[in-house]
C-alpha cells in the first residue's frame, strides 16, 4: 500500500519508519528543506516518558494568573489575546473542570509513554543513529516542601503503573548531579530513572536518511494544500513546490502529522482539530566546563526550566506562551532561562553566546494527542502532541501503524480519538 505522510518532524518521520518497516511504500511531504526543522528543531531534548501529563490540569488553573503576571512566571499571554487564543483558553478550562478527566488522560498518556520508550529502545537497536541520545533519567527538583509533597503523590502513581522512580533527598540529588553547585532552593527531587535525552532535530534528520535508504521517498520544500476526497475516501493530495508548481499526488492512504498546521487539511472534510501553537523558547550552547553541567535532564521547578546535557552541549528550555504564531524572542524570556541555569549549574557554559530558538508545540485543549482514523476511511491522524512530541513519537508511530493495518493497538486509544472534540 502506498501511504503519504504529511509532515517531516519527529512524529512524521517515526510514522514513516514504522510504515516502511511493515512493508508499505511511503512518501513524506515536508515544507522545510530538512526533516525536524520546526517544532522538533530545538525542543527540551528530554524523552520524558514518566513525566507526560495533560495540558488541562485543574491544579494549574488557579496558578495561571499569578504565573502570567510574574516576570519570571512560566506562563505568558500576549495582550490583547486573539479570538483563537481565547477559544483555546476557554476550551482548556472546560476540560480541566471535567470531573475525573485529568486522571484518565494522564494514565492514558503515561501508558503511551511506556510504549514509546519500548519502541525507542527497539528502534535504536535496529538503526545506528547519532543524536546524542541516552537514557540516564530525569530529575524533577523540588524547590519547596509543597512540591516535594506533590511528588510523593506522583511517585505512587508511577509505582502503580510500573514506571521506575525514586524520591531523593537534597544530598542524593547532588550526588547524582555533582555539577549542581548553585544556590537555587532544593528540598529534594523525584527521579524518573528510565527517562531519556537526545537531540530531536539530529534524530529526525538521521531517521529521514535511514528511511530513504530503505526506500521511503521524502519530498522537501513542498506545501500540502488540500486533500481530494469523496464521502468515503481520500484519493489524492494537492501540493505546491517551492517554485510555485502545483501537483496532485495519489495514494492508498494518508497520515496527517503536520503539527500546528494539521487542521487546515482536515477541516474541509468536516473534522475540526483545535490544535493551538503553544510557544516555547530554548538556548543551546557548548559547555565550557562539562563537569559543571548536568549529567542528564534537570527540571528546575523554581523557574519551570529544563536543562539537558547533549554530549558536550547544554540545552535549556522554558515557558509556555499563548501568542499565536508570533516568532519574536523577547530578551526577558532568555534572561529567565539563563537565571535558572546559573542558579543550578553556575559556570558550565557561556549562556550569552548560546544559539536561541522559539517554536510552536501543537497542543490540544485537553492534552492528549490526536491518534486514529480521520473523517474518511483511508485518512489517519497522528498529530497534536503538544510538549511531548519527542517523547511520544515512537510509540504514537507504532500504534497508528497498527490502526492502519487493522490490528489491535498496543494501548487503548480512547483518550486520543480524533472525534472527541465534537462529542
Amino acid at each position: 500500500m502506498h501511504i503519504v505522510v504529511v509532515g517531516g518532524g519527529v512524529v512524521g518521520m517515526t510514522t514513516a519508519y514504522e510504515l516502511n518497516r511493515r512493508g508499505h511504500a511511503v512518501t513524506v511531504l515536508e515544507r522545510h528543506s530538512v526533516a525536524g526543522n520546526e517544532t522538533s528543531k530545538a525542543n527540551a531534548a528530554q524523552r520524558s516518558y514518566g513525566v507526560v501529563y495533560p495540558w488541562a490540569d485543574p491544579a494549574i488553573v488557579f496558578k495561571a494568573i499569578p504565573w502570567i503576571l510574574k516576570p519570571d512566571g512560566p506562563l505568558k499571554l500576549r495582550f490583547p489575546p486573539s479570538v483563537e487564543t481565547l477559544k483555546f483558553m476557554f476550551a482548556t478550562l472546560r476540560y480541566a473542570w471535567s470531573p475525573g478527566l485529568f486522571g484518565l488522560n494522564r494514565r492514558a498518556m503515561l501508558r503511551l509513554g511506556i510504549h514509546s520508550r519500548e519502541r525507542f529502545l527497539a528502534l535504536e537497536q535496529e538503526l545506528d543513529l547519532s543524536f546524542d541520545g541516552d537514557h540516564r533519567g530525569l530529575l524533577h527538583l523540588a524547590s519547596t516542601r509543597e512540591a516535594l509533597g506533590n511528588y510523593r503523590v506522583t511517585h505512587s502513581l508511577l509505582n502503580e503503573l510500573g514506571i521506575p522512580s525514586r524520591l531523593l533527598t537534597p544530598e542524593q540529588v547532588r550526588e547524582a548531579e555533582p555539577g549542581m553547585v548553585g544556590n537555587g532552593p532544593l528540598y529534594g527531587a523525584l527521579s524518573y530513572d528510565t527517562d531519556g535525552t537526545g537531540d530531536c532535530h539530529q534524530f529526525s534528520r538521521a531517521l529521514a536518511k535511514a528511511c530513504e535508504t530503505k526506500g521511503v521517498t521524502v519530498r522537501y520544500n513542498v506545501e500540502a494544500e488540500k486533500l481530494i476526497a469523496d464521502g468515503q475516501q481520500v484519493s489524492a493530495i494537492t501540493l505546491r513546490t517551492d517554485d510555485g508548481i502545483m501537483e496532485t499526488l495519489e495514494a492508498d492512504a494518508f497520515v496527517i502529522s503536520a503539527g500546528c498546521w494539521s487542521n487546515h487539511l482536515v477541516q474541509p472534510l468536516g473534522l475540526e482539530l483545535p490544535i493551538y501553537p503553544v510557544k516555547g523558547y530554548s538556548l543551546t550552547v557548548p559547555m565550557i566546563d562539562p563537569k559543571r553541567g548536568p549529567t542528564s535532564t534537570i527540571h528546575d521547578d523554581n523557574y519551570k526550566v529544563v536543562s539537558t546535557r547533549l554530549g558536550n552541549r547544554l540545552r535549556a528550555t522554558g515557558f509556555v506562551e499563548l501568542a499565536d504564531f508570533n516568532r519574536d524572542i523577547p530578551e526577558a524570556r532568555l534572561a529567565t532561562i539563563r537565571k535558572s541555569v546559573e542558579s543550578r549549574f553556575p559556570g558550565c557554559a557561556d549562556l550569552d553566546a548560546a544559539e536561541t530558538w522559539t517554536g510552536f508545540r501543537p497542543m490540544t485543549p485537553d492534552g492528549p494527542a490526536i491518534i486514529g482514523r480521520g473523517p474518511r476511511d483511508n485518512l489517519y491522524l497522528n498529530t497534536g502532541h503538544g510538549t511531548f512530541g519527542w517523547t511520544l513519537s515512537a510509540g504514537s508511530a507504532d500504534v497508528i501503524a497498527q490502526v492502519i493495518e487493522g490490528e489491535e493497538p498496543a494501548i487503548c486509544l480512547d483518550a486520543f480519538r480524533p472525534g472527541r472534540f465534537s462529542e
